[in-house]
């Protein structure tokens, strides 16, 4: 028997599953029941990369693959289908076990997070992948759509100084040097690239002096934002 809270929730999504066990299934940590969603979860994981993989190619045709694959980290990541979790009220219809319950289960982000993939693979088992697709662009599209291309296509080294004037951090500080190359051909080069905000001097190898420090930048910031 879906509750009132539930048939809200479904409202939100705009979608009707044909199998209501399904949808009781997706909300159903593995703290409450041995039938739960993490078999859903890992399924709606592999779905949700790929869509939204798809929905940046298809976006972005002139984005490089790896900015493509920065951007679907970010979209994809817990911290991002946990907010989404939150915006549609998952807290308030997920069925947990007493421990979790206790323990303040329903505002936990990887609970929230997880019941978010599982949801989207339970969409898929119930219809097929083009209503899961046009499910996951519902819950994705206004994120989707504030993406800054421009923002996106500036060079590494450029967002890094960005970021760290946008946190009143130093800017980097980059040294480069000729190194030896496995054929003794092709020149090589290193560079290392020190930020206040890590613990370590991040180190990059490339064909020239500029693509080594772009290499150390792109690093620092990957650094930085996992952080």
């Amino acid at each position: 028997m879906i509750s009132k809270n539930q048939k809200k929730l479904l409202k939100k999504l705009n979608y009707t599953f044909d199998d209501e066990a399904l949808f009781q299934q997706a909300l159903t940590h593995r703290s409450a029941d041995a039938r739960n969603n993490e078999r859903l979860e890992y399924l709606g994981d592999a779905i949700l990369s790929f869509v939204i993989a798809e929905a940046l190619y298809e976006r972005f045709p002139q984005v490089k693959e790896g900015k493509l694959s920065r951007l679907r980290a970010a979209l994809v990541k817990g911290v991002t289908l946990a907010e989404i979790g939150r915006e549609l009220s998952l807290g308030d219809v997920l069925i947990l076990g007493p421990g979790e319950l206790k323990s303040g289960g329903f505002r936990r982000e990887s609970i929230l997070a997880d019941t978010v993939e599982a949801m989207i693979g339970a969409v898929y088992i119930d219809s097929d992948i083009a209503s899961v697709k046009a499910f996951i662009m519902r819950l994705f599209d206004e994120r989707l759509d504030a993406i800054d291309v421009n923002e996106v296509l500036k060079d590494p080294k450029t967002r890094l100084q960005e970021l760290l004037q946008s946190r009143k951090q130093p800017l980097p500080i980059y040294s480069v040097t000729e190194i030896k190359s496995p054929d003794d051909k092709t020149p090589l080069f290193e560079a290392t690239c020190q930020v206040a905000l890590l613990d370590k001097v991040v180190i990059a190898k490339g064909t020239s002096h500029r693509k080594a420090e772009q290499k150390s930048a792109e690093r620092a910031l990957k650094l930085i934002e996992d952080k």
